[in-house]
């Protein structure tokens, strides 16, 4: 694919840099519109949203890094090439969830309001986001025989080059566009604050971990057991945020 578009001197334009930026620029467009729908001004969704960037960013680099500790025990200075790929949406959406909560804890803000409004957002910036993947070629997948295999030539590129691999980065593209017009749809429905959030992290994790059986650079296993590290994190996402489904509309119920 093309990991750089373009140098002029010292400064190259990474795909990957451009398409997650585009990516988080999208679904700041689509809460803003959500936002003053719902009573809440763009400079407050643009707060938020800074602060989400830079969570996302710390939260999914640092679970990458554990991940793949020896490789940066070795090459310390990798910690900041982000444009060679390395993010995981687990540990980026769980550094969300904690910085949101901060931030509507002394904003005096509904938290599961404010998660609902960044729901489709969260959705369709990885799908674009995925996008940079593809191009970077990181994210990639197992070989394979089928008709769809992408092969990989560019020797910039992060994955195997000259052989047919599952195209996952676009599997997650295409899966989180999906969800991001179910969300939307949901949205105009939805019966408790809390709902388009918790069904975001349902519908990822559960296509996620469609794709993770697909996947084929190293991302670590626990304890041996086939498992990997982002396939346990995210099951647990998944189940807590049914558990939490129920709970809410129980409550809903008894209301």
């Amino acid at each position: 694919m093309f990991p750089d578009l373009f140098s002029i001197g010292p400064f190259t334009l990474h795909t990957y840099g451009l398409f997650v930026a585009t990516g988080f620029l999208a679904g700041l467009m689509v809460t803003i519109k959500i936002g003053k729908a719902n009573g809440v001004t763009a400079q407050q969704t643009m707060d938020i949203g800074f602060l989400m960037i830079v969570a996302a960013v710390i939260g999914s680099r640092l679970l990458y890094i554990l991940m793949n500790i020896s490789h940066y025990m070795e090459r310390p200075l990798d910690v900041f090439k982000m444009w060679q790929g390395g993010l995981v949406f687990s540990g980026g959406i769980v550094c969300v969830i904690l910085a949101v909560i901060w931030y509507t804890r002394r904003h005096q803000l509904p938290f599961w309001k404010m998660a609902d409004m960044w729901a489709p957002a969260m959705a369709i910036g990885q799908s674009i986001g995925r996008i940079g993947c593809f191009m970077a070629g990181c994210c990639y997948g197992k070989p394979t025989g089928s008709r769809w295999g992408l092969v990989f030539t560019n020797p910039h590129s992060l994955a195997p080059l000259n052989i047919s691999l599952h195209p996952t980065q676009l599997y997650s593209s295409v899966g989180n566009l999906i969800i991001f017009f179910i969300l939307m749809r949901l949205h105009r429905k939805k019966r408790f604050d809390g709902q388009v959030f918790l069904w975001l992290l349902v519908l990822h994790s559960t296509a996620r971990l469609f794709v993770e059986r697909f996947r084929g650079d190293d991302r670590g296993m626990v304890f041996e057991s086939g498992m990997t590290i982002t396939q346990l994190l995210t099951l647990m996402i998944l189940v807590a945020a049914i558990v939490a489904l129920f709970i809410f509309k129980r409550r809903q119920t008894r209301n």
